[in-house]
């Protein structure tokens, strides 16, 4: 079995039961993106690696990309499929590979983008690997990983309860432990919005994640908490272990490369290959 299969699989059966549609709002995918811009994508071939149900492809879609691909290992794919139909877009392709192989025909996309999957893989560094790979020369690449630095409530309560819930069938993780689990901590995000302008909360943990989350409802935090706790593996990754990955690229403009903090617990990160 592929080193990634049993985590393509937990995810397949969380993305293959969720209703039509994206579970991500605009806003959302633009903040995941940011900084590539419908710019960046307008007109160019692009390709995201870890599609999953297509919930950022029918978002990028809108930006009128040339070319659209979507690569997942699991069977998500289906669901990607359907969504991508509904949507009504033109010139997309969903692909089923194992993305850390993937290697593209011809020069590379002109975009390349990863959000939220290297972090679960056996071996991240493949997962950057393929990231740059599929970018032609030119071209950019984006990423956003789990970071450890501000993470550790989850490092150290929610992480060891993933360790031992993962194994269990996803119904039972999303409805007998993810909601109990997540309705603490959608009360805490809730009031820590309301209560966002007294000094005091703007220390409490997870704040700036709590101010992002809190404008969604109750099942989407249902949702987050299931992705958290149904994957057998998952990394927390420090900046330092970004910036060597970048540095590790002879073919990256160094002088193109970013390293973004997102909500206080996650890294956006990319650059632009050389021409």
């Amino acid at each position: 079995m592929n080193n990634d299969q049993k985590t393509a699989d937990a995810f397949a059966e969380s993305w293959n039961h969720l209703p039509d549609g994206s579970v991500y709002t605009r806003d959302q995918f633009e903040d995941w993106m940011s900084p590539i811009t419908q710019t960046d994508a307008q007109g160019k071939s692009v390709l995201e690696l870890g599609c999953g149900n297509a919930s950022l492809l029918v978002h990028l879609a809108a930006w009128n990309p040339a070319v659209l691909h979507g690569v997942d290992l699991g069977d998500s794919v289906l669901s990607a499929e359907i969504n991508m139909k509904k949507a009504g877009y033109r010139n997309w392709k969903i692909i089923k590979a194992d993305l850390t192989e993937f290697d593209c025909e011809g020069p590379g996309y002109d975009l390349v983008y990863c959000i939220g999957v290297i972090h679960h893989l056996k071996n991240l560094k493949k997962g950057v690997d393929a990231l740059v790979r599929n970018t032609k020369k030119g071209g950019q690449f984006h990423g956003w990983v789990y970071a450890r630095e501000g993470n550790g409530v989850i490092v150290y309560i929610v992480d060891p309860l993933r360790k031992v819930v993962s194994r269990l069938p996803w119904w039972l993780t999303k409805y007998f432990v993810a909601v109990p689990l997540v309705l603490p901590y959608f009360l805490y995000a809730k009031t820590i919005n309301a209560l966002r302008e007294v000094s005091w909360v703007r220390r409490l943990p997870l704040y700036q994640y709590s101010l992002w989350i809190a404008k969604r409802e109750f099942a989407f935090f249902r949702h987050v908490a299931f992705d958290q706790l149904v994957t057998p593996q998952t990394r927390y990754i420090r900046r330092s272990q970004i910036e060597a990955w970048l540095k590790s690229y002879d073919e990256i403009d160094q002088n193109s490369t970013y390293i973004i903090m997102r909500n206080g617990n996650s890294w956006k990160f990319g650059g632009r290959k050389k021409l």
